[in-house]
């Protein structure tokens, strides 16, 4: 994702999003989460800024991940002055993050698939290390059946593979969707897992 073309490619699916609502997945893990209260949530891809957003008009402190160069601006554009004193912005490629601070949501909305596989392992566990006690975590994950299982450079999982990372965490929530549909390249088969946990 650090190439030119690749960043043209997620600046215009960004733009696209403009207009979509809040992701369901976002939604419900606040509802599992409850207030905000000035707790901290992450947003690791939080890509035109709609669930960062979200989380800071629901009493989060947000700390917001992207690798996007424009993603400072897009986001200062995007959230109201009184809200932007609890955002805090990193712009890295997910495999180069410094270690998180702990958090007590962590959403990951269709950012994870596009981890290289050789990295996904050091990815997801720095972010089971930042989930705090009772901390939410809520992600997309792609699956085995998906179109894009071809691309050897992002990753992809079986329902196994997918719920053997949440051992140790509470599944709140498990959904599959398994079905053809359209995505911002054109229409795909889509295989996905939608999963929100709690730890203990």
């Amino acid at each position: 994702m650090d190439s030119p073309a690749d960043s043209k490619v997620w600046a215009d699916y960004n733009a696209a999003q403009a207009d979509r609502p809040v992701r369901p997945l976002c939604l419900d893990a606040m509802a599992f989460a409850g207030p905000g209260n000035g707790r901290r949530a992450i947003d690791l891809g939080c890509g035109a800024g709609k669930e960062t957003l979200a989380l800071l008009a629901g009493g989060w402190r947000v700390l917001a991940v992207d690798s996007l160069p424009d993603t400072q601006d897009r986001l200062l554009a995007t959230v109201p002055p009184a809200l932007a004193e609890r955002l805090e912005i990193e712009l890295s490629p997910f495999e180069r993050l410094p270690p998180l601070p702990e958090a007590g949501l962590i959403l990951a909305s269709y950012s994870l698939p596009f981890v290289h596989p050789e990295n996904f392992a050091r990815v997801w566990q720095m972010l089971l290390g930042a989930l705090g006690p009772s901390g939410v975590i809520a992600v997309n994950l792609f699956g085995e059946r998906d179109s894009w299982a071809v691309i050897p450079e992002w990753n992809f999982h079986t329902e196994a593979e997918a719920r053997g990372l949440f051992e140790g965490l509470e599944i709140l929530l498990f959904e599959a969707y398994d079905a053809d549909g359209q995505s911002f390249r054109g229409p795909k088969h889509w295989h996905i897992f939608d999963v929100i946990a709690r730890r203990p």
